[in-house]
């Protein structure tokens, strides 16, 4: 586990990319072969390589995703899957990034 460091996560690109590589992975493997993969691999190519997270403070994580996710993704506004396979995600990177660097443990 790394020695997390809340300043230079602000240069998270420079000291923490592996661990970010992970998280997003390990996200994405949670979710594969349990949801529409098409769905998720829209989701994860279109919406989640713009995504951007931040570190929050007391061992919490934030992911802000680029405007539009659903028109980024290719789906309809109808499409009900795509909010619930989106947040479920969104919060499995941000607990597996606090798990990475040791907050807290995964689902």
């Amino acid at each position: 586990m790394p020695q997390f460091d809340p300043e230079k996560f602000e240069e998270k690109y420079v000291y923490y990319l592996e661990e970010l590589e992970t998280a997003y992975r390990n996200a994405y493997n949670q979710l594969h072969g349990r949801v529409d993969s098409s769905l998720l691999k829209a989701i994860d190519r279109q919406v989640f390589n713009e995504s951007e997270p931040f570190y929050e403070g007391d061992g919490e994580f934030r992911l802000e995703l680029p405007e539009n996710p659903r028109e980024r993704a290719g789906v309809g506004p109808d499409n009900e899957a795509f909010e619930r396979v989106l947040t479920e995600y969104k919060e499995r990177v941000e607990n597996e990034l606090a798990a990475i660097f040791g907050f807290e443990k995964t689902d």
